[in-house]
């Protein structure tokens, strides 16, 4: 094992003698910044999967207020505005920040996590507009309000409409 002690010991005069606590760093900042562009491209495994529901809903159960995945929506929905309930129109963009409503699904009487986010680049679709304050919170909790432009990380932040997207069971 004395090889590796003196292998280990000339690597470490190596690293030493050719470099300076501020070129780590800069290669640390490196690292963090470089990251930071890597992780939005990265695969998201999502709990749980689609529940039965979504493949039954119909388009006008979908273009409806009263459906229940939309227990916390607030604005216009994208199935109304040449999208779908899941996906944004042609043109616009989904915002990365979103809130998140607790659904209850009548057909199967199990409740689901949505995840609603705002499309964004284009001006507001003005059909389908919902406005549902179910276990909304007040203004002051942030993350649990859905009265906020959540366009305001895009570039651009005009809002166009809202997404439904259902992310799993709902742990009671």
């Amino acid at each position: 094992m004395r090889w590796l002690d003196n292998f280990g010991e000339r690597m470490a005069r190596r690293v030493a003698t050719t470099s300076s606590r501020r070129s780590v760093l800069c290669s640390i900042g490196k690292v963090l910044v470089g990251s930071a562009f890597i992780m939005p491209v990265l695969p998201v495994a999502r709990a749980g999967g689609k529940s039965t529901d979504l493949e039954q809903a119909t388009d006008e159960e979908l273009a409806s207020c009263d459906y229940w995945r939309y227990c916390a929506v607030d604005g216009f929905l994208c199935s109304c505005c040449g999208g779908t309930a899941t996906t944004c129109p042609p043109g616009t963009t989904p915002s990365p920040i979103s809130w998140v409503g607790t659904c209850h699904n009548p057909n199967d009487g199990k409740d689901y996590l949505v995840s609603y986010h705002d499309c964004c680049g284009k001006t507001a679709c003005n059909r389908c507009l919902c406005s549902s304050q179910t276990r909304e919170r007040p203004g002051y909790e942030f993350f649990l309000h859905n009265d906020v432009n959540w366009c305001m990380a895009n570039e651009n932040s005009t809002f166009h409409c809202t997404t439904s997207v259902i992310v799993g069971l709902a742990k009671n």
